[in-house]
Formats: C-alpha cells, structure tokens, sequence
C-alpha cells in the first residue's frame, strides 16, 4: 500500500509534444565541477530539449513529482521525470508505476517472481506487489528536470 504522501497526481501527468522546437546552443565543452578551467567558447551545435531528452516521443510523458520518496536519487517534490513508456523496466531502473489505483515512482526490483518497489529514502518502506494487486508498470524514467533551490 502506497504511503498517501507519495503519490502522484494525475493532474501530474502531461504528454510529450515536439511540434513546438526551441533551439539552444549545446557547448561541446565539459564544465568543471571543481577549480574553474580556461573557458572556451565553442559552440557544437545547436539543439532542442526534445531531441536531447526524447527517443520516442509516441511513448514519451513528462510527470511531476509528488513527495520525497526518491530523494536518495536527488529526485525531489517537484521535479520533473521524462518518463518512457517503451523502455523495458529492467531491475533497480526508476519506474512510474501503478498499484491499486495510485501511481508512483519507485526504483523496481525483482525477486523471483515477486516485484518490488523501493524508495530511496529511508522514511518510506519497501511496496511489496502481491498477486491479485492491481499493477501496472507505466514507463521508465530517463531524465530529471529540477529547479535549482
């Protein structure tokens, strides 16, 4: 049973669209993490959000998250997941997921035939699925989108 603090909202749930392109630059450079580097301006290419986050824009849907759950994964309420729909969810990808009529995101995990969906803050308890629960697995997340705080 879902914690009624980390649900998302179905409100919460938008789907992809390219027909609007905005193009911005994409710098080839890596920026430094630590001591700042001689900078160079150097601009690759330029390209669209879409193309960068989108590899099957039919199966694509952007969802926004409801609670602190994944945390531990520095995904946060608020933030955005770029969700994949036609992604196989192999063990211990972060899915959005849906268990007796709420969603989720959760990082999957397989035991034998038992699924298993853990959170990455300790706060929250492991979902165990059992057989008879309504489950359905709604995409693999593949980005993250953040406001920086």
């Amino acid at each position: 049973m879902l914690d009624p603090h980390d649900r998302i909202l179905p409100e919460h749930i938008v789907k992809a669209t390219a027909s609007t392109r905005y193009l911005i630059p994409f710098f080839s450079y890596y920026v430094q993490a630590g001591f700042p580097s001689p900078a160079e301006n150097y601009i690759e290419r330029v390209c669209d959000l879409n193309d960068l986050c989108i590899s099957n824009a039919e199966a694509t849907y952007f969802v926004q998250v409801a609670s602190d759950s994944m945390i531990g994964d520095r995904i946060d309420r608020g933030d955005v997941l770029v969700v994949d729909c036609s992604r196989e969810a192999i063990d211990h990808k972060i899915v959005v997921a849906w268990l007796n009529g709420d969603l989720c995101v959760k990082r999957i995990h397989y035991v034998n035939k038992m699924i298993v969906l853990l959170s990455s803050n300790q706060k929250y308890d492991p979902i165990y699925v059992h057989e008879g629960d309504e489950f359905r697995l709604l995409g693999v997340v593949t980005f993250v989108i953040q406001r920086l705080r």
